[in-house]
């Protein structure tokens, strides 16, 4: 299955290792989850897994409970989940994920994101065929784990795809899968560090070195928008 496989990991969690950042999206995953499918995680999957997310980001308890708790304000009700898809330089293909209480607010920014470094928007659902949405679930590989085995167990919860890379291990199960896989895992009592479903480009491109640095820079100034949750790119 050809896809880009997490681009640059160690530059994006360098950027994401902003706490002034980093916590308010984590948040407000956490509340939005809690809003769609109640404050109990052992009931609400959406919200485990957030919550999973924050604490391997060091999240604190304290910034965890409150997320939750602001579910039940009447602001989070304005809180939307939207997608926007474009180009931007030496056409790198760029998916955008945002959870946003103005959608003009949001719109206006990160189009000016993509305006600033030569790309545009592209109508919404013009990429889809071009990335696949898969359910990623990452974990250490502890002694005496058979990634084989492991392999062979995690079929029922519909494994597609297992790898291993400096002594972490990921899973990948279409996006439909993601409870399934979550609740195999949980019975193999396998300590998940981060589980998200994510946009895999079926078609990854290489870009040299020149042209990289030009698109890192528009990624940066997206992934920095309070509003943006996440960024999928085409990058091999």
């Amino acid at each position: 299955m050809g896809r880009a496989f997490e681009y640059r990991r160690a530059a994006k969690e360098k950027r994401w290792d902003k706490m002034s950042k980093v916590f308010p999206k984590l948040a407000k995953a956490i509340t939005v989850a809690a809003r769609d499918g109640g404050e109990d995680p052992e009931m609400n999957p959406k919200l485990r897994t957030a919550i999973q997310n924050a604490k391997a980001e060091n999240m604190p308890k304290d910034n965890i409970e409150n997320a939750i708790k602001r579910a039940a304000g009447k602001d989070i009700d304005e809180i939307s989940e939207v997608t926007y898809e474009g180009k931007g330089p030496h056409g790198v293909l760029v998916f955008v994920e945002c959870a946003t209480d103005n959608t003009t607010r949001t719109v206006a920014n990160v189009k000016s994101y993509f305006n600033k470094a030569g790309g545009s928007f592209v109508p919404n659902g013009s990429l889809e065929f071009m990335f696949d949405r898969k359910a990623v679930f990452e974990f250490e590989k502890t002694e005496g784990m058979d990634i084989e085995e492991l392999e062979l167990s995690l079929i029922d919860g519909g494994l597609e795809e297992i790898e291993e890379n400096e002594g972490m291990i990921y899973a990948y199960a279409d996006y439909t899968q993601f409870g399934e896989m979550s609740k195999v895992l949980e019975d193999l009592e396998i300590d998940v560090k981060k589980a998200n479903l994510k946009r895999i480009s079926n078609n990854p491109v290489e870009f040299t070195d020149e042209q990289l640095e030009e698109i890192e820079k528009m990624l940066d100034k997206i992934e920095d928008d309070d509003d943006v949750q996440a960024v999928y790119t085409n990058i091999a």
